[in-house]
């Protein structure tokens, strides 16, 4: 079977829809045409993009083309813009913060303690990925209470735009067992032993972050408790963040 042959099966045409000059009469109506190519088909790349399709998104086991077919402004919405990012605040009754020396990245070999951080998972709510993150750096588990911040940065990863949420987590355990791939040391520090280090002092973005978590222990600021909800769009479970100090007649069932 040619290749033409088998991208007319893709778009569920027959081929004579698919080459000529009337090759997209079976989709009037139509303004975007999507294939959704696995990675064993990956030999229809060429053709599809012979006949106007280009690449929109990639993921391990597929690849995805499109074709905006009429003369006007093409409104097919872009690739996903941002990657979700946790930082996890874990302060136990003592003042003491959770805090690690990670093995690789910018702050291989620089001595600087820091907050446990990680990327959240498709799929995964943030409430889940900082505790998910505490686990696999540090083996404390934690229970996740609020966002106190985030912070959007642009052209982070691979050009995409980026999302850090500030994450206070309680501890339920308190033995240290660090990943050992990824993290050179973890420990149990002083608040105050944190926030005077150099890098924190002279770093803007973790002043602030710094005074936040201050403010937090000195009960001068409430940050977004998670709140689980459906929409009437849909019945899936989702979180709604928000402040603590709003009531509401919703649940009380905190992620």
């Amino acid at each position: 079977m040619s290749p033409w042959t088998l991208l007319s099966l893709v778009l569920c045409l027959e081929p004579h829809f698919l080459i000529g000059d009337n090759r997209w009469t079976c989709l009037q109506g139509k303004r975007g045409v999507w294939i959704k190519l696995p990675i064993e088909l990956v030999t229809l790349v060429e053709p599809a993009v012979k006949e106007g399709f280009y690449y929109h998104h990639a993921e391990p086991k597929y690849l995805m083309l499109v074709n905006w077919l009429p003369g006007t402004a093409n409104t097919i919405p872009a690739n996903a813009t941002h990657r979700v990012g946790i930082g996890a605040f874990v302060i136990n009754e003592r003042n003491e913060v959770l805090v690690v020396q990670e093995k690789s990245g910018r702050f291989r070999g620089t001595g600087v303690w820091k907050f446990p951080t990680g990327v959240v998972d498709e799929g995964e709510d943030i409430c889940d990925a900082a505790v998910r993150e505490v686990k696999e750096e540090t083996g404390v588990n934690a229970k996740f209470i609020e966002i106190l911040a985030f912070r959007q940065s642009h052209k982070s990863f691979f050009d995409k735009s980026d999302l850090f949420f500030v994450c206070m987590l309680q501890p339920l355990s308190f033995d240290i067992h660090k990943q050992d791939a990824e993290i050179e040391a973890a420990q149990w520090m002083p608040f105050e032993q944190y926030a005077a280090q150099p890098f924190v002092h002279g770093h803007e973005l973790l002043r602030y972050i710094s005074d936040i978590c201050s403010a937090k222990m000195e009960g001068r600021y409430t940050g977004f408790s998670s709140v689980p909800t459906v929409t009437s769009f849909s019945q899936k479970n989702t979180y709604l963040y928000m402040n603590g100090n709003v009531r509401t007649n919703s649940r009380d069932d905190p992620c």
